[in-house]
């Protein structure tokens, strides 16, 4: 009789275990589980901009002394080429949204002009108006879809006008946030006689 209170204690012991540990799997994750290490600046510069430019620089009509050059992906490879910089564009639109990241590592200058803002002021107003960063960061990332679905249907004609979307957006999100005091005209002014 003893061995069975003590097999059943053991199995009684077994089952308590799992549950816990069965309830510690199922529990919602802590607030913030990410390590953000890169910088909102380090993003920009070394993952989004380069692998940005190589989707623009996908199509480009080039004139030279020889002639003109029309440029544009031809085989399978070339699309899917745009396609691997397309997603990593994607996702890095996410990576701008992670809690805790700094606009710039410590004692770095975002400014490349005298109308920029420091990382400081930068920071600053992303927590003044966190819901637009987030639909900034957002509308890059719809825009990425857009362009990769015109990458998926080989539509240069689709990549122009989606990748056009995506400079619009990061210009857009620069003038809030990065240089909001930059008064310079966007547009060239018409003549008017």
């Amino acid at each position: 009789m003893n061995s069975i209170k003590l097999l059943g204690a053991i199995v009684m012991a077994v089952l308590v275990i799992t549950s816990m540990a069965c309830e510690k799997r199922t529990q919602p994750a802590t607030a913030n589980q990410f390590k953000p290490t890169a910088s909102v600046q380090e993003i920009m510069k070394d993952i989004i901009d380069p692998n940005i430019d190589y989707v623009w620089n996908s199509v480009a009509t080039i004139s030279t002394k020889k002639g003109t050059e029309e440029r544009k992906p031809k085989t399978d490879e070339d699309w899917a080429l745009v396609r691997q910089h397309a997603v990593v564009v994607l996702e890095a639109s996410n990576l701008l949204l992670i809690e805790g990241r700094p606009i710039a590592a410590t004692g770095a200058n975002t400014s490349t002009h005298q109308v920029e803002l420091g990382p400081e002021e930068v920071q600053k107003a992303i927590a003044a108006d966190r819901a637009a960063f987030v639909g900034y960061a957002h509308a890059l990332h719809d825009a990425m879809q857009q362009t990769i679905g015109a990458v998926d249907k080989k539509n240069v004609e689709g990549l122009i006008e989606y990748g056009s979307a995506v400079d619009h957006v990061c210009e857009e999100c620069h003038k809030r946030f990065w240089y909001p005091n930059d008064k310079r005209p966007t547009t060239v002014p018409t003549k008017h006689n």
